[in-house]
């Protein structure tokens, strides 16, 4: 099976734009054979939390009908950052589209102090089926605690599906603790970042893939929209540019 970590820009509060670069973005992972694509987090919206409340979304909101068309035509798993609506406020969460399946939401467990303010925490892991591969998502600061990666490890999770938004300093800690959490739970680990502006940073890139053991197959520079694809049978990954929507 081949997995894919797209990196991309997304405009501030700009759903509509948004979801059309992801659309064109999964169009293009399929080009390379994925048959299951992860986005940054809130990556629908871009990472902008004084914004969350007007923009979120429930799961089952039709504004992204077009993914999920795309998710049945392709047969491909689309997993994709959003401010969900819940009753219980809005959470930083993952939406999985999953071709001709009900949707699956997944809400981020371990939030950063300046995220309170704008959200509430999930409580409940997940694990993604596809291609009898069962896949655990991890989205930005939990996924820098191990015991986040020994919970899902526990529950059977055989792939560490990691959505973040990260500065250059996260970045590089990420690469630091990654390989650390693959080898421990012999787990490989793919990784989507943003690049371009994002609240008050910078997305600084980076996305990537380690094996099991640790050993980093592929990354992206800091700067350029593109894709990071993990062929689990061969264990292989590649690095590929991601052409910009056009006008």
């Amino acid at each position: 099976m081949k997995l894919c970590a797209v990196q991309l820009a997304s405009d501030k509060g700009d759903l509509q734009a948004n979801l059309l670069r992801h659309v064109h973005c999964v169009e293009q992972a399929v080009r390379h054979g994925a048959q299951v694509v992860v986005f940054p987090e809130l990556s629908l919206s871009g990472y902008e939390p004084s914004l969350a409340r007007e923009l979120a979304q429930p799961l089952d909101t039709t504004l992204v009908d077009p993914l999920q068309v795309v998710s049945d035509r392709h047969g491909v798993v689309i997993a994709f950052g959003l401010p969900l609506a819940t009753a219980a406020g809005v959470q930083i969460a993952m939406a999985v589209l999953r071709p001709d399946q009900p949707r699956l939401g997944y809400a981020k467990q371990r939030l950063h102090a300046d995220e309170l303010a704008f959200f509430v925490a999930g409580d409940q892991p997940l694990l993604i089926a596809a291609d009898d591969l069962r896949l655990a998502p991890a989205i930005c600061y939990e996924s820098m605690f191990f015991e986040h990666a020994q919970q899902v490890c526990q529950l059977g999770a055989e792939l560490y599906l990691v959505s973040v938004a990260k500065t250059a300093k996260g970045i590089k800690e990420g690469y630091q603790h990654y390989p650390e959490v693959a080898r421990r739970f012999a787990m490989p680990v793919v990784l989507a970042n943003c690049i371009g502006p994002a609240d008050s940073f910078v997305g600084a890139g980076g996305s990537a893939a380690w094996d099991a053991q640790g050993n980093l197959l592929a990354t992206l520079d800091d700067v350029s929209p593109g894709l990071i694809v993990l062929d689990t049978l061969t264990g292989k990954a590649q690095a590929v540019p991601l052409a910009e929507l056009g006008p």
